[in-house]
């Protein structure tokens, strides 16, 4: 698909495209760049790239496509000391989650013959780093391109072929309808969860509850183990659409606090049944605009190979897998594992199939 792609940030999300590339083998050569040395070790080690480089500028020279995975902060001062390295021809892309901003100065800076299409891959994790790479990262997840109205369509679609190349959903948007809605559906959620720890650490005694906090408040809380830098450049990045959602956000917390404190039973109870309600028109697994995953949760007793055995069954019988997730464990007895399938189908057999071998097994 590309002869030189070159890859600024070699990180979880640089170093997921670069591993999504050699490991389709998209590219004749992926070239990585990093400041810093672990992040270029570990890309060579793991062969997420061909070579390593420290230099920049000499690392585009020839490149066709060059992907920025700098946190957003950084992508315009860059992209700034890059442009007169670019050859002719190049198409530079980003994967930062704020658009507005870096798209509309980023036409300004590119040098003529090249261009800038804006992406944001909905994927990620709370490790960060090359040592959080995974060449899987990408794989069905919701890959957002925001090119501007004179994006010449050769230029679009060297973007559309990488993320569909690394097995992404492409969807395109505007840029400001991308910041509007990742401001709702990522940057609001993070801002929650920062809040929520927070709060327990400013509570009296609220440290001392965390070992309480296995579940809910774990699950809820994880997006805020993430970059604290890069969090707040994003942040700072798409102010006016993030400020927006928060103001609405104020209003709900408002209203919650204002019905409790009056013990207004029945509009507790409408709130709660609103939300309720629309949380359940979320398909279970969805990732972007896929649909959902059909799940069975199976009981299994704490032996070694138990994961091994099940997959073998379904296997065995043509049953693909789509995800697994180890739900809990009570060491020396058992635990339950969740199983999902891309079919109600699929789901059908293998419950039959593992009730059949002994299996406790109840579909969702």
């Amino acid at each position: 698909m590309f002869n030189q792609v070159t890859i600024i940030g070699v990180g979880l999300m640089g170093g997921s495209l670069g591993l999504a590339l050699r490991r389709r083998s998209l590219a004749r050569r992926v070239v990585g760049v990093d400041k810093n040395p672990e992040n270029l070790r570990l890309a060579r080690e793991s062969g997420a790239v061909h070579e390593a480089s420290f230099d920049a500028a000499e690392a585009v020279s020839g490149s066709e496509l060059v992907i920025l995975a700098t946190p957003v902060g950084e992508t315009l001062a860059v992209l700034t000391r890059l442009k007169a390295h670019l050859s002719p021809g190049t198409v530079v892309t980003d994967v930062g989650s704020t658009k507005v901003v870096v798209c509309t100065r980023a036409a300004e800076i590119m040098p003529p013959g090249a261009w800038f299409v804006g992406g944001h891959p909905m994927a990620g994790s709370e490790y960060t780093g090359m040592a959080g790479a995974d060449p899987y990262l990408f794989e069905n997840a919701f890959y957002i391109i925001t090119p501007l109205p004179d994006t010449p369509p050769p230029a679009l679609e060297r973007v559309r072929s990488l993320a569909a190349g690394v097995g992404a959903k492409v969807v395109e948007m505007t840029p400001a309808e991308h910041d509007r809605a990742v401001a709702a559906v990522s940057h609001l959620p993070h801002l929650v969860a920062v809040a929520l720890v927070n709060t327990l650490v400013d509570l009296p005694g609220g440290e001392g509850f965390l070992p309480l906090g296995a579940g809910g408040f774990r699950d809820t809380t994880r997006v805020a183990a993430g970059n604290p830098p890069m969090w707040r450049d994003i942040f700072l990045s798409n102010t006016k659409a993030v400020s927006e959602v928060l103001a609405v956000f104020r209003r709900e917390l408002d209203q919650l606090e204002e019905v409790i404190k009056k013990g207004e039973g029945e509009k507790i109870l409408g709130l709660l049944e609103r939300a309720s309600q629309m949380r359940k028109k979320i398909p279970a697994r969805m990732r972007g605009y896929l649909g959902a995953m059909y799940e069975i949760v199976v009981g299994v007793p704490d032996r070694p190979g138990m994961i091994a055995k099940i997959a073998s069954l379904l296997g065995e019988a043509g049953i693909n897998i789509g995800d697994i997730e180890i739900l809990r464990v009570r060491e020396g007895e058992g635990g339950s594992i969740r199983l999902a399938f891309a079919t109600a189908t699929e789901q059908d057999e293998a419950a039959n199939i593992l009730r059949q071998a002994g299996y406790q097994v109840v579909k969702r």
